[in-house]
């Protein structure tokens, strides 16, 4: 594996971040600890970087004492050598459906596909149909004499095997059906007949075929002329109790002679884990799906830190995101002589070497707690799932697709997710960043992806999503998300370093690049200036007028007047705003759709209204209260499932619209809901997503997206650990706690509970002048409510406490509103069942709301 001259162990860039970061916050942890130890019973994070399995889930074949894979004792694994295999006439010939056309195959050698490698002996090759999902798609082979037949074995591949087939014989004058297959997951599959067939001819007739990262193809290897019953690979499957990233660790007790070869295959879930991993790395590549090695007869222990044993064979990739494990005593035909499937392997251990931030309770700079368990569970989950991602930019486990970049190598990132991508986008920064910042001190792993994508900032002023594609990757929005997660890491942060650097960027993306794609309504336009095979979030086909692409744009150019304006340029700021209120104007005049009471997907193409603009509309503050009420109330109605609310109301633009939930979309139409006085709805949809992600899959951590029926939505492929799904964390503390930072540095802040169900909350959000702490509890039947909160020296902020009636409200034993007016020169207002003290000062303080009025 290529090595770089030098490196940090990614605990080592843990306490560089920490160094990095402002010194007050580590106050802020300390005080953390002693404050409440039992928010600390949900933390998720493993103990040490040593990761051990915690169960035995499966075994196949012949395997003894498997739980010496746990550390107890010694696991041994056995498999004898494979018996002679039959082989048709000489001269036997084959011809199918179709066949695919030659290529450089896994191993990056050429390769055909023929239907006579179905029939040469050699397990190595295969004929693979043309067309992926076409069927039949049927396999015949001809002897030129007659052949007693038992019945056939059909050899296929980890790449994919035929799951629904028939077997035909040709009788003299017709086929016959002498077996029907259903539901086939075996690599090799013995078909028997009902009696034994001479023939000359047999066909395969395949209607359905396993769908793998590789396609849905039909691949067979080998068709052998009887039935063979060779002893299953044996194999355990280990579950290390949740999601894990590292690099596998085993200790191997010694091996029989000859190399016998294990293959690990990984998976974030049990449903996806078979003969290849869910998904792995060099699958795009071409890759088998799983990690080879030889095992040494004297044993020894193996890191699985990636490279090949000789030269192109026995190949590892290294790093993996799982929860299962699954070791087999196998080889790839093609790593013969230097690996061979069979033999004897002893294993006396099992470990991961855990390379992402280890989120311990020590290490939390800020915590949530409240009387509701559930929220409680699903904040650390969600801090977990962002730790996951929190790792180290590495040449030898980033995303193939041409995501290294030497600008970032060695450096601490938020990646997407554990497993993939193994790539730092911004658009899931504008999420992970928050979560980021408000649990550890590692917001350098934020700074390093924003001003990395801002220095590889195009001529025109666009800004990459991601390294991926060398920064050429072409996504509409992702631009904007760049400006909010900019302002973001300013307000949490205080990094006025950083704003300074990257304001020019700033103005090009805002000022160069999205008007080129702004129309004579005024609105963001995909289409324009060669923009319409640009993607977004979801790579959707969306063109012209989309109300999301708008509504962010709105929220990127106050975020941005912000950001100009705590940098001292005002004329900036107020140019940017009039813009954000003239795009506002425009999307109510152009995209709001009063008979559904909701904003529109999109002005061009079938009528349909989208989670995503429609939440980040309040978010933004286009709607008004009314409009916001509406629309809130559309997706009530139109997009709850089971398992969270789908991101469109109808399949108009994908398939499966009106069912795939996303938490990157949730996150905005929760944050409205809080923000619109909603927090019951809010908290009743944070219980349906997040509590179906943490009882379903792998549990504990937050999906990529969740398709039809609560399922993975792409399959395998998904991500079942993703950062841009933990906005659950920064909902709840911002939202629910009701604590958000409005100037740099949490030099100014606002506190605002959002009670909803919940009788109690409390937490500490770390700032760079220590920590800022909420502490509420409510009296439901007394409409009593009592806040204290501690701020940090050099800081100020509005707070605001919920009343009902003629409640009074006193400050510290004052009474600064009487129920219906300010006293005693308090300067409170009232607006919207709320009575915000401004400008409060640092400190302890304590609010108390009395129902009675007096």
């Amino acid at each position: 594996m290529p090595q770089h001259s030098r490196r940090f162990r990614p605990s080592q860039l843990v306490l560089l971040a920490a160094t990095l970061t402002a010194t007050t916050s580590i106050t802020g942890l300390a005080s953390a600890h002693a404050d409440s130890p039992s928010w600390r019973q949900y933390v998720q994070a493993p103990s040490s970087r040593t990761v051990k399995p915690v169960a035995v889930v499966a075994t196949t074949g012949d395997v003894t004492r498997p739980n010496g894979a746990l550390g107890k004792g010694t696991a041994v694994l056995n498999r004898p050598a494979p018996l002679p295999r039959p082989s048709w006439p000489t001269g036997t010939t084959a011809t199918a459906s179709s066949h695919h056309e030659g290529n450089n195959g896994n191993d990056n050698k050429p390769r055909t596909y023929v239907p006579g490698n179905a029939i040469d002996g050699d397990i190595g090759t295969f004929w693979n149909d043309e067309s992926a999902a076409a069927y039949p798609a049927w396999l015949q082979i001809t002897s030129p004499a007659p052949v007693s037949l038992p019945g056939i074995t059909v050899r296929s591949n980890s790449d994919g095997t035929p799951q629904d087939f028939t077997v035909e014989t040709w009788d003299g004058s017709a086929w016959k059906v002498q077996a029907t297959v259903t539901g086939n997951s075996e690599v090799q599959r013995a078909v028997a007949f009902p009696a034994t067939v001479t023939t000359t001819q047999v066909r395969i007739n395949v209607t359905k075929d396993q769908s793998t990262p590789k396609g849905e193809y039909t691949r067979i290897n080998e068709v052998y002329p009887g039935l063979i019953a060779d002893a299953p690979a044996p194999s355990i499957t280990l579950d290390f109790g949740k999601v894990v990233v590292g690099y596998p660790r085993i200790s191997f007790a010694g091996a029989s002679a000859g190399n016998p070869g294990v293959r690990l295959a990984f998976s974030e879930t049990q449903e996806f884990l078979g003969d290849r991993s869910d998904f792995s790395r060099s699958d795009y590549a071409g890759g088998p799906g799983t990690d080879q090695y030889a095992v040494p007869q004297q044993g020894g222990t193996w890191t699985d830190t990636g490279g090949c044993k000789n030269g192109t064979q026995v190949c590892a990739d290294g790093l993996h995101g799982f929860r299962y494990l699954k070791i087999t005593l196998d080889a790839l035909p093609g790593d013969a002589p230097a690996a061979q499937p069979y033999g004897s392997v002893k294993i006396n251990g099992v470990s991961l070497d855990f390379t992402a931030l280890l989120g311990t309770p020590n290490s939390y700079t800020g915590w949530f707690e409240s009387s509701d368990t559930k929220l409680n569970q699903y904040w650390y989950n969600a801090s977990y799932t962002n730790e996951l991602g929190t790792d180290t930019f590495r040449a030898g486990d980033v995303d193939m697709r041409n995501a290294f970049s030497p600008t970032l190598d060695g450096k601490l990132v938020l990646h997407d997710g554990a497993k993939r991508d193994r790539d730092p986008y911004v658009g899931d920064i504008a999420v992970s960043g928050r979560t980021t910042y408000l649990t550890h001190n590692t917001s350098i792993a934020a700074r390093n992806v924003l001003a990395d994508l801002a220095d590889h900032q195009r001529n025109d002023g666009w800004i990459p999503p991601a390294s991926i594609g060398n920064y050429t990757l072409p996504l509409f929005d992702y631009p904007m998300w760049w400006v909010t997660s900019s302002w973001d890491y300013l307000l949490y942060t205080g990094d006025t370093g950083y704003a300074q650097t990257y304001y020019p960027h700033l103005l090009k993306v805002l000022d160069n690049w999205y008007p080129s794609v702004t129309d004579t309504n005024g609105l963001l336009s995909k289409g324009l200036n060669g923009t319409k095979d640009y993607g977004d979030y979801a790579f959707l086909g969306r063109t012209g007028e989309v109300t999301y692409y708008n509504t962010l744009y709105v929220q990127a150019l106050k975020n941005a007047a912000g950001y100009a304006r705590s940098l001292g340029h005002t004329a900036d700021a107020e140019r940017w705003e009039q813009r954000a209120k003239s795009v506002s104007d425009a999307i109510n005049a152009h995209l709001w759709d009063a008979g559904a009471g909701a904003y529109l997907d999109s002005a061009t193409g079938p009528v349909r209204h989208g989670q995503d603009g429609n939440g980040l509309a309040v978010v933004a503050g286009v709607s008004d209260p009314v409009r916001a009420a509406s629309a809130l109330d559309y997706l009530a109605k139109n997009t709850a499932r089971p398992y969270g609310n789908a991101f469109m109301d109808n399949d108009t633009l994908v398939p499966d619209g009106s069912q795939r939930v996303y938490a990157f979309t949730s996150y905005p139409e929760i944050q409205a809901r809080f923000l619109s006085g909603q927090a019951d709805s809010a908290i009743e949809e944070i219980k349906r997503l997040y509590g179906w992600m943490t009882e379903h899959g792998p549990g504990i951590t937050d999906w990529e997206g969740i398709g039809a029926g609560g399922s993975l939505y792409q399959g395998a492929f998904t991500s079942a650990a993703h950062g841009w799904s933990t906005g659950v964390l920064p909902a709840l503390t911002n939202g629910l706690l009701g604590a958000t930072p409005t100037g740099p540095g949490f030099a100014t802040w606002t506190i605002k509970p959002n009670p909803g169900s919940v009788s109690w909350a409390k937490g500490v959000l770390p700032t760079p002048h220590g920590p800022l702490r909420v502490d509420w509890t409510r009296d439901k039947n007394k409409n009593d409510f009592t806040l204290t909160y501690t701020a940090p020296k050099d800081t100020s902020g509005d707070v605001s406490v919920p009343v009902t009636g003629s409640a009074a409200v006193r400050l510290d034993g004052k009474i600064v509103w009487n129920g219906t007016a300010a006293v005693n020169g308090s300067g409170a207002t009232l607006d919207n069942g709320y009575v915000t003290l401004h400008r409060v000062k640092a400190g302890t303080h304590t609010i108390k709301v009395a129902g009675g009025g007096n």
